[in-house]
């Protein structure tokens, strides 16, 4: 396993993430990143390229390519593509590379993706990223989950990185995150469509003022305007997340109806923002 010092990371997925962590852990002496996103040679992609030339985070022609002598191999795409990204993973890891799966998917998924990856010999490591990682960066918080989940997330904090290591067992960190993301991502979706409502019917401060009598604490207009915001910038990605909540309320014989509820109120929330370009 890498050190703080010398350290070779890949990312197979260039985003939000992938762009935010590679510039934290750059700032480590010695750390080289090299990337592979789809869109990489794109039209879409150029942003993407852009971005990394100016990181100085090198350009893979695949996944594999990115993939090759790293001792950190991040996985991080959208939830729907998770465990397709291990399977595939798999026929190119080798033993002494930590596959990092930051992806919001199930814990079910997580356990089949970890399953993949350790057939190559490689360790996987469950990461559950608990808050968008804009504004904290490398330090954002990650409950971390596996058998090697203290001396990967010891080396990874070594590097600046902000990793909690919650369970030898595949699965409960992203319990964890998705237990919280059905009280999050659910109260984004009513608020949206609650202040929508209150704006259809001309109600809106009554109504918010209400809502302060009974819980003062809280600016329900900043909430509201802050929320919109949030599921209209992330909503696709959100809703993805709750599909993989509904799914782990099902694998529990749980009704899976309000974490599909959410999805389906956060993609929502996105589409309008994109018919409103």
């Amino acid at each position: 396993m890498a050190g703080a010092n010398t350290a070779a990371i890949a990312f197979i997925g260039f985003g939000e993430v992938g762009q935010t962590f590679s510039r934290g852990l750059l700032a480590n002496e010695g750390v080289a990143i090299r990337a592979y996103d789809l869109l990489f040679g794109s039209e879409a992609g150029s942003r993407l390229e852009t971005v990394a030339e100016e990181l100085g985070v090198a350009r893979a022609a695949s996944a594999q390519e990115a993939c090759a002598g790293a001792a950190f191999v991040f996985s991080a795409v959208t939830a729907d593509r998770a465990e397709a990204v291990a399977n595939e993973a798999s026929a190119w890891l080798k033993p002494g590379q930590v596959f990092v799966d930051v992806n919001s998917a199930a814990p079910s998924t997580k356990q089949r993706a970890a399953q993949a990856v350790t057939v190559s010999g490689a360790d996987y490591l469950e990461a559950a990223v608990m808050a968008p990682v804009l504004k904290p960066g490398l330090k954002v918080a990650i409950l971390s989950g596996g058998p090697k989940a203290q001396a990967a997330s010891e080396a990874l904090n070594g590097l600046g990185m902000n990793l909690t290591p919650v369970s030898e067992v595949y699965g409960r960190a992203s319990a964890m995150k998705l237990c919280r993301s059905i009280v999050i991502k659910g109260l984004e979706a009513l608020m949206v469509d609650c202040a929508a409502a209150c704006e259809a019917w001309d109600v809106k401060d009554p109504v918010f003022a209400s809502l302060h009598a009974t819980f003062p604490s809280i600016d329900f207009h900043a909430l509201a305007a802050d929320m919109r915001e949030r599921v209209a910038t992330h909503g696709v990605r959100r809703s993805a997340e709750m599909r993989e909540a509904a799914e782990m309320l099902g694998v529990a014989d749980l009704h899976p109806g309000l974490a599909q509820a959410i999805a389906e109120a956060q993609l929502r929330g996105a589409r309008r923002k994109e018919g409103n370009r």
